[in-house]
């Protein structure tokens, strides 16, 4: 905890993150994923090209690259690696300070405006749907809480 409130935004973050009874943090997750899904179509709108029959391919490309192009994939490619995955690498390997920017806070609030949207309720009714069908629980079940956690490892 005292790590968690070491700076401004680092604190701001978590006390949202994990305001009231803790569903913010699987809101942000569903309002993170259709953030991600929103950048795929809006990236590969912009990067989409249609080469009319009379024009030169881009840069010179063969006709086959061109047609890749064409596709939209470019734009869903330089999605994954910079929208999500290079944002989860950071986050992984940098955790406090990645909290402890202002831009985190800024995601993290948008993310949330998305699940609060209520555009992603079906998300919701799916998961509960699934839970009960695998004969999910909660993770102290498998891995125990902190403190027993924590009482373990002095032992």
């Amino acid at each position: 905890e005292e790590e968690r409130n070491a700076t401004y935004w680092s604190k701001k973050t978590s006390e949202l993150l994990f305001r009231g009874n803790g569903d913010n943090l699987p809101g942000f997750m569903v309002g993170r994923q259709l953030m991600v899904v929103s950048c795929f179509f809006i990236i590969a709108r912009c990067t989409t090209m249609e080469i009319e029959g009379d024009e030169d391919n881009v840069m010179g490309v063969p006709d086959s690259v061109q047609e890749f192009f064409d596709t939209g994939l470019l734009g869903a490619l330089i999605t994954t690696i910079l929208a999500s995955i290079a944002w989860q690498l950071v986050a992984s390997a940098f955790p406090m300070a990645f909290m402890s920017t202002p831009i985190t806070y800024v995601l993290l609030v948008i993310c949330l405006g998305f699940q609060a949207s209520g555009i992603c309720n079906g998300a919701w009714v799916i998961a509960k749907v699934h839970r009960k069908i695998a004969g999910f629980q909660l993770d102290e079940t498998y891995i125990g809480t902190a403190e027993e956690r924590a009482k373990k490892s002095l032992s």
